[in-house]
């Protein structure tokens, strides 16, 4: 980092040796190679070490991405929620930190109406359950998935692989998923699937009574996550189990379980015990959207002008989501995501590996499947996650000594070079490098001003009550948001209906400081409410 601080600007004419932001990106390249290879031979002696020791192994690679992530606060702090899908998950977790699976209507409820959030028949996140359990944690709650996720990666390798090759499985899991991932960085989730999919293709190869167990816990989590790609996942397991003949009916004790939870979830939230939130939500608001060969839902409830955007956009994606073949061939760009760009390679090393048919196979399934939804984003298939890692793994143990080590290389280079950038670069250094980067994500700045409106509202005293009163041409971003239990949070969001309508609301909670935000003024506005 020296180096850069040296020079002032990233542009060729206006530092000493004329170097662009390119070309200090080529010579860190060249610096971390260098190093690399100096101290190859003690890297790889210390790897073999540690791969035979499969529970401290374990503890590092859970630890690894959550210290990385941590060291990084400095420069990208917590992240500050900012979607529709965010607010909702959140509230889920909220709701179960309550020991609730979900909240009663509340008495104003016309004025929390927000996006992905029921209020009738009872104030509730639209999501399955898995998800909100890991937010009853908040942010700590990610920080410990992304970390459990890349240690059961070396876990599940273990039964596919050599110990060394399931470490270096792990390693490259901190360097794509890690950090720098859109998982690790939002609260829409990714992890929980992502372990899900390591439990079940772990427990896979394995015989015994506790890896059955752990094969349904991996359905079970899977289920109470993402339905609907469980149901997919089921039909490469049951493969599996029929080529095998093995019928592990132990496995059934979990599944059943989180069958059971999903219902008395699906109870509380929309009184019915096979109507689940989410549907309840495609009946009321038209949202989310329904299957490609399904027509539009129709709204049956008066939805805010907000949400009428969000149902005009949703069914605006539905039906100008082209084929079913034009849709799956849209879709290879996100798979980019899931493999470092070097690792490309390493399907072609895998043409004879007999388990390769398989994996293949059970990605084919999940993008087949995930398909019929107009919408995509890789957390869809997160379960399958772990098979894209051993994908690069196995194909990297197939090729000769020599490019092997040369992409293992290439791989470390690509994670110290980005990592080493956001850890120690200055502001205006990362923003002349960061359009060079792919899929990293990482929270930046206040793009949207939340954070500067958050610091506002913390710095006043009391309970605040702030109206939100959105601009002409708003887009999709949220700002009404609430906690499980409104009446006591220190800040409630609210709707700004008019001054006739909010008198029933100001005098409902008499004694509350008003306020009114403008999220659409620039930059947002955070105003005493007359």
């Amino acid at each position: 980092m020296f180096l850069f601080d040296l020079f002032h600007s990233f542009l060729p004419l206006h530092n000493p040796i004329g170097f662009g932001a390119s070309d200090f990106i080529e010579f860190a390249i060249a610096a971390a190679f260098i190093t690399l290879i100096f101290f190859w031979s003690r890297i790889v002696a210390a790897a073999h070490a540690l791969a035979q020791r499969p529970r401290l192994a374990m503890a590092v690679l859970a630890i690894l991405p959550i210290g990385m992530r941590l060291a990084l606060l400095p420069h990208y702090p917590v992240p500050t929620p900012s979607g529709s899908d965010d607010f909702s998950y959140l509230l889920l977790g909220d709701t179960l930190r309550h020991f609730r699976l979900a909240n009663a209507v509340h008495p104003m409820h016309k004025f929390f109406e927000s996006i992905f959030v029921l209020q009738e028949p009872s104030y509730s996140s639209i999501f399955p359950l898995g998800q909100g359990f890991v937010l009853t944690l908040g942010w700590a709650g990610v920080l410990l998935t992304g970390g459990a996720f890349c240690a059961l990666v070396y876990w599940m390798l273990s039964s596919w692989t050599k110990p060394i090759w399931a470490l270096l499985g792990g390693m490259l899991a901190v360097a794509e998923f890690g950090p720098l991932c859109v998982w690790m960085n939002d609260y829409w989730g990714g992890y929980l699937s992502a372990c899900a999919g390591c439990l079940v293709f772990g427990s896979l190869p394995r015989e015994g009574k506790r890896y059955n167990v752990l094969l349904g816990l991996g359905i079970a989590i899977q289920w109470l996550t993402r339905p609907f790609e469980c149901v997919l996942l089921l039909i490469p397991v049951s493969f599996w189990l029929w080529k095998s003949r093995r019928f592990p009916r132990v496995a059934l004790i979990p599944i059943v379980l989180a069958l059971g939870l999903s219902s008395v979830q699906n109870y509380a939230v929309t009184k019915s015990w096979t109507n689940m939130p989410y549907m309840a939500s495609r009946y009321q608001y038209g949202v989310p959207a329904s299957f490609t060969f399904q027509t539009n839902p129709i709204p049956h409830r008066d939805m805010t002008p907000e949400q009428k955007l969000d149902y005009d956009a949703q069914t605006a994606v539905h039906d100008s989501s082209g084929s079913y073949w034009q849709r799956l061939v849209s879709r290879l760009t996100f798979y980019r995501f899931f493999l470092l760009v070097p690792l490309f390679l390493a399907p072609f090393a895998l043409l004879r590996n007999k388990r390769f048919a398989f994996v293949l196979g059970t990605l084919l399934v999940l993008a087949l499947g995930t398909n019929f939804y107009p919408y995509f984003y890789p957390h869809y298939i997160a379960v399958g996650a772990c098979l894209f890692v051993w994908i690069g793994v196995a194909g990297i143990s197939s090729m000769n000594r020599d490019l092997a080590r040369s992409l293992v290389q290439l791989c470390a280079v690509h994670g110290i070079l980005w990592f080493g950038l956001h850890l120690a670069g200055p502001a205006n250094q990362r923003l002349a490098l960061m359009r060079f980067e792919n899929w990293d994500f990482i929270n930046f700045g206040d793009p949207e001003g939340r954070v500067a409106i958050n610091r506002q509202l913390e710095k006043l005293p009391g309970s605040k009550l702030v109206f939100v009163r959105y601009g002409a041409g708003h887009g999709f971003h949220e700002w009404i948001h609430n906690d499980a239990d409104i009446d006591q949070s220190k800040v409630i969001w609210v709707a700004d209906l008019g001054e006739e309508t909010n008198r029933e609301l100001l005098k409902y909670y008499g004694g509350r400081t008003t306020l009114l935000v403008e999220p659409d003024a620039k930059p947002p506005r955070l105003t005493p409410y007359r």
